[in-house]
Parts: C-alpha cells; sequence; structure tokens
C-alpha cells in the first residue's frame, strides 16, 4: 500500500515495522499467486479442487469441474473459478491448507457442519474467500510484518492468520446464532479485530489447536482470548514453511499418507 505526505511521515514513525527485505520476494509470491485465476489446463488446479471437494464431504469420488455440487461447498455457482476474482487461486490454497494439516482439518470439518446449519448456514467457501480477501489486505497493510519478520517466512505466517481469522468467525457465528444476514456485518468485525490484533488472534488459535489435541477444547464461548500455552515443536515446519530460494510450497502438492488413506490431492 503506497501513502503520500503527511500519511507516509505518520506510518513511517508509528506505524508497524516493515517486512524484511530478503521476504519481499515470499510477499510478491503470495501477491503473484492471488492474481492467478482457476486454469482447467493445470492438473493441479483441478486437483486442488478435488481434494477440497473430498476432504470436506467425505466423498470417496471424483466429481464434475462443472456442476451444482459445488453449491454444497458454497460456491455461488456451477463454476467455482467465477468466485475467485478478489483473491485468485490463493483462496483455493488457504482453503486447501485448512483441510490437509492434520491439526486444522477438524475445524474446518467443524466449520463446514456449521455452514450447513438449517438456521445458521452459510456458504462456506465464499466466506472462505472471504477470510483469504483479508488476509491478503493485512498483509498489503503491513499489519503481519512484525510477525513475518519474527518467523522469518511469510506464507506460513499467512496459512496461520487465515486458520486464525476463520477460527474467529466460527467461534462468533456459533455462539452469538449468527445468520447469514449478519455476514456483512460479522466479516467487518473480524476484519477489524484480526487487522489490529494479530498477535492475539493467532495465540488464540495456538490455545486452541492445542486444547483439542489434548482434548480439553473449550466451548467456542470460553475460548480465553490470552493464553500463555505455546505450540513449540508442535505443528510440523513442513506444513508452513517455504523454501525461499526455490519458492516452492512445501507440504501442498508432495503429501504424506495419512491414516484414513485419503490424504494426497486426487
Amino acid at each position: 500500500m503506497r501513502r503520500t505526505g503527511f500519511s507516509a511521515i505518520t506510518h513511517f514513525l508509528f506505524g508497524p515495522p516493515r517486512l524484511h527485505k530478503e521476504l519481499q520476494e515470499e510477499r510478491d509470491l503470495v501477491f503473484a499467486i492471488g492474481q492467478c485465476s482457476l486454469d482447467n489446463d493445470q492438473k493441479v488446479h483441478i486437483r486442488v479442487l478435488q481434494t477440497i471437494y473430498k476432504k470436506l464431504t467425505g466423498s470417496k469420488f471424483d466429481c464434475a469441474r462443472y456442476g451444482s455440487h459445488w453449491e454444497q461447498l458454497g460456491f455461488q455457482g456451477a463454476d467455482p473459478g467465477t468466485d475467485l476474482r478478489g483473491t485468485g487461486f490463493l483462496g483455493l490454497m488457504h482453503t486447501l491448507y485448512m483441510v490437509m494439516d492434520l491439526q486444522t482439518l477438524p475445524l474446518a470439518r467443524d466449520i463446514y457442519k456449521l455452514s450447513q446449519h438449517p438456521i445458521q448456514n452459510f456458504p462456506f467457501c465464499l466466506m472462505s474467500i472471504n477470510i483469504t480477501r483479508i488476509t491478503i489486505q493485512a498483509l498489503r497493510e503491513e499489519c503481519l510484518s512484525k510477525e513475518c519478520n519474527r518467523r522469518q517466512q511469510v506464507i506460513g505466517v499467512l496459512n496461520d492468520f487465515y486458520v486464525a481469522a476463520f477460527l474467529h468467525l466460527y467461534q462468533i457465528w456459533k455462539t452469538q446464532h449468527k445468520t447469514i444476514s449478519d455476514s456483512g456485518f460479522v466479516l467487518k468485525g473480524v476484519e477489524m479485530f484480526a487487522k489490529k490484533n494479530p498477535k492475539q488472534l493467532l495465540k488464540r488459535l495456538e490455545t486452541y489447536l492445542l486444547e483439542r489435541q489434548n482434548g480439553t477444547v473449550l466451548p467456542a464461548d470460553k475460548v480465553s482470548s490470552t493464553s500463555n500455552h505455546t505450540l513449540t515443536g508442535m505443528r510440523s515446519k513442513s506444513t508452513s514453511v517455504i523454501n525461499t530460494k526455490e519458492m516452492n510450497f512445501m507440504g501442498v502438492c508432495e503429501l504424506e499418507p495419512e491414516p484414513e488413506g485419503e490424504v494426497q490431492l486426487i
């Protein structure tokens, strides 16, 4: 985001730290993926779609590239690609990350289950794309620079921020009994909170995943906003760290077998 005049001076003096120079190439890769559309000629793109569909619905069978079955996941119509204009392929990559990580897959399925609720239903994939939009904007506005600099990575931070923001929305939606008519206000509130409190948001995700791993996860309305728990070594770096030299996503297309036997991209 470019600033001029007094705004630029104020941001320089009082704004968040700038992203380290060695991380800017990785950041630019994120923005580039956000500009890429879904390409039918790219087999991996179709495999990503198939994998998301199977992991969320539990289906064992392939599905057509076009059809009403995509509306079941929360796309607006028969072609998921038309909903990705604002986030590009990154919108699918974030959903893929959430359903492929063994620690976040149960959360993804919980959110998807809530999206199918007879009263509190919402379009899961459209909501996910909106969370990706918030994530991209937070990166543009340098809200995540401090955390990226600390961890010396961009994509791993973005993945976690996306999941943390979706968790935050899920907890609000479920405990406050929100419906689709509330979606605009909820998304606006999530965006404001996430940009202003990225560290707190990520800490909530850490707490949630740790408690879930230990079987002590609290109801959504009782999750503490702060925690002294840490997840050092808990999450596999292979699913959230990018090789900045080769600029390849790790843990996305080179997938290891899962106990259930249906982990690889289809």
